[in-house]
């Protein structure tokens, strides 16, 4: 899952960022405002977490920009400010939460996974699928509540797919969800990934959409 994280101060950005793809985010870190707006016009991300007070512009009004256009990517505010006033107005500009400087990276983990099932409607912190059973915030899937063993990229393209079953991903979007601007992708990375997930779920849980990219369902019941 893509994230983009713009913050500027160098000791914060790189511990939050390398936090974060510990976690199995793939993390594009910026310490620009205008560069942050520009990748966020560019690039399909599933968050973006914003400092504040950011060179040549401010997470307030990225986020006013974004919602102009009507662009709904959930957005995390990173503030020192911790003012009423303050809180309210990051909230009006559109962003979806905020956390208050000192950052803990669990306590921003954890509000970025509730983010991101709000925006999947999810009311649970678990994804259900048939027999299937993938938790986000221990990065765990069970198949008929025998835990699979998964690499971290394995269980990125479950997440993945699992948060919308049916949904055709192609394998640009795959990659682009797995890995950041600075991670080198080998060219039949995806399909690696895909073949090792089939060998584990078993037969009929991914297709393959000839010409589109892959979708997940439940197996169809044997006649």
């Amino acid at each position: 899952m893509r994230i983009l994280l713009a913050e500027d101060d160098q000791s914060l950005g790189q511990a939050l960022a390398e936090g974060l793809r510990q976690l199995g985010y793939a993390v594009d870190w910026i310490t620009d405002g205008p560069q942050a707006a520009a990748a966020l016009s560019d690039t399909d991300y599933a968050a973006a977490i914003l400092d504040w007070n950011l060179p040549r512009s401010s997470g307030p009004a990225i986020i006013a920009d974004m919602r102009r256009r009507q662009d709904a990517t959930p957005v995390l505010l990173l503030t020192a400010r911790d003012d009423l006033s303050d809180r309210v107005a990051g909230l009006d500009a559109g962003a979806d939460d905020y956390v208050v400087k000192p950052v803990h990276l669990d306590e921003l983990a954890a509000r970025l996974r509730a983010l991101l099932r709000r925006a999947d409607g999810q009311l649970e912190p678990a994804i259900r699928l048939d027999q299937l059973e993938v938790v986000p915030a221990a990065r765990r899937a069970t198949l008929a509540g025998a835990a699979l063993q998964l690499t971290a990229r394995e269980y990125a393209v479950l997440e993945t797919l699992v948060r919308h079953p049916g949904r055709a991903y192609s394998r640009e979007q795959l990659e682009d969800a797995l890995y950041g601007w600075d991670q080198e992708v080998a060219s039949n990375a995806v399909e690696v990934h895909v073949h090792h997930l089939r060998h584990k779920l078993g037969p009929g849980w991914i297709r393959t959409l000839r010409g589109i990219g892959y979708a997940i369902n439940p197996p169809a019941p044997r006649p």
